[in-house]
């Protein structure tokens, strides 16, 4: 588990993190959001120690991360691919880091085979595209087989099948009980992976709960009704209270009535349907009308 308390992390006089609490809670895969300059990766290394708070503080099983020896025992992270030491291959690398935390020489072997890395052991890591690198980090992650996993941005850099595989790595750490916390820019990934959300803007809290109920607070787009006499329709709708839109010769978008009451209407007008399908908001969409407030860097609107 890990717990952000009260936390607050300033850089001069700018406040990148302001009072900021949640929890992040094992068995699910949490995702971590927030626009651009929101405080989501300053919370990332306030949580491993690696900057200290001004106010608050963060706890991983219990705990500051920053008291626990041989700390990839308790958790791993990966905050960026490209830091690592160009000229080491992926064994020696992952090695350096098994030996300075007392983990066996044989966990090396098992994450690089884990991360589809085996054949690129002995290659130095300078030469690794970013999707290799990314599998690297995630390996060092997963070298101490720790409770507790936190990735910034882990899909950027990645094909369709890394990507892929990903997803179904984090669903696997987490069905195992594992505490999974995954911060990415990519809506749609995050939509296919994460159950729980951790939105933050201009460091201060906007949501924590499940992914469904706050795709559930932005407006729903309303229900498609097609229908061969969709004018006929239209009347009925309004009267019952629902505001309808024409959308084509015959198709309505209509809001304000459940999909099941619009079938009931259209049946008891002896008017036949061939599509009734409700609209719902995306993630991106709860995403960009709850935190539109939020942005630091809001750029023009395009011509």
């Amino acid at each position: 588990m890990i717990d952000v308390s009260a936390v607050t992390k300033r850089y001069g006089r700018r406040t990148a993190v302001d009072d900021l609490s949640f929890t992040v809670r094992p068995g699910v895969v949490t995702g971590f959001l927030g626009p651009n300059g929101a405080g989501k990766s300053t919370t990332l290394r306030v949580i491993l120690g690696l900057d200290a708070p001004d106010a608050g503080g963060t706890t991983v099983c219990g705990v500051p991360f920053a008291s626990l020896p041989r700390g990839l025992r308790h958790a791993g992270a990966l905050l960026d691919a490209q830091q690592v030491h160009g000229g080491r291959t992926a064994r020696a690398h992952l090695a350096a880091l098994a030996r300075s935390n007392g983990l066996p020489a044989r966990r090396v072997a098992e994450v690089l085979g884990e991360v589809g890395l085996d054949e690129a052991a002995g290659r130095r890591v300078g030469g690794f595209s970013l999707g290799m690198k990314q599998r690297l980090g995630v390996a060092a992650a997963l070298l101490g087989d720790p409770p507790v996993l936190l990735f910034d941005e882990p899909f950027n850099g990645m094909d369709p099948e890394g990507v892929r595989w990903l997803r179904r790595l984090f669903r696997h750490l987490a069905a195992e009980g594992r505490t999974v916390f995954l911060s990415s820019h990519l809506m749609s990934e995050m939509e296919s992976t994460a159950e729980e959300l951790i939105v933050i803007g201009r460091g201060r809290l906007v949501a924590a709960e499940p992914l469904r109920a706050f795709a559930a607070r932005a407006p729903r787009t309303g229900v498609v009704v097609g229908a061969v006499r969709a004018g006929e329709l239209a009347g009925p709708l309004t009267a019952a209270g629902a505001a309808v839109t024409a959308e084509g010769g015959e198709r309505l978008v209509v809001t304000g009535l459940p999909a099941a009451r619009i079938g009931a209407l259209a049946l008891e007008h002896g008017i036949g349907l061939h599509e009734l399908t409700t609209r719902t908001a995306s993630l991106e969409e709860a995403f960009m009308e709850l935190t539109a407030d939020r942005v630091e860097y809001p750029a023009r609107a395009a011509r």
